[in-house]
């Protein structure tokens, strides 16, 4: 299993990564809305916005998004999520469903558009986690 933070800056992702590789060096890849599949679920300014996007600088290494709004950060919800990528799908399943028990399932884990399964949920201790299998 493989555990990384996932930071979203709600508008100013591009921004946020294009600042750290300034003070970190590394490099980032990244998806617009605009050209993901989910194009029509977001609002037309926000499509040139991050969808997606990985950043790694040496050692150092976190994905990022601006979400899907432009909402402002709520310091009680935070900003950032807990996204654990697991061998395969039977272990994907696993660690979701318990992950869930007592908490707020988002995004069933199922097929992905980008491969794979993934899923979204809050636990029960209100931290949000995604989980992806191959």
């Amino acid at each position: 299993m493989q555990l990384q933070p996932y930071v979203f800056y709600y508008g100013r992702c591009e921004e946020a990564l294009e600042f750290y590789k300034s003070v970190l060096g590394g490099s980032f890849e990244m998806m617009r809305h605009g050209d993901s599949p989910m194009a029509d679920q977001v609002s037309d300014d926000f499509r040139k916005k991050v969808m997606h996007a990985a950043f790694k600088a040496g050692d150092v290494a976190f994905m990022a998004s601006d979400g899907a709004s432009a909402k402002p950060i709520d310091p009680e919800a935070g900003n950032i999520s807990l996204s654990l990528t697991v061998a395969d799908r039977v272990e994907g399943e696993r660690v979701f469903n318990a992950l869930s028990q007592g908490g707020n399932v988002k995004v069933p884990f199922d097929d992905a558009f980008w491969g794979g399964k993934f899923g979204l949920l809050d636990d029960r201790f209100g931290i949000e986690w995604m989980i992806t299998a191959p």
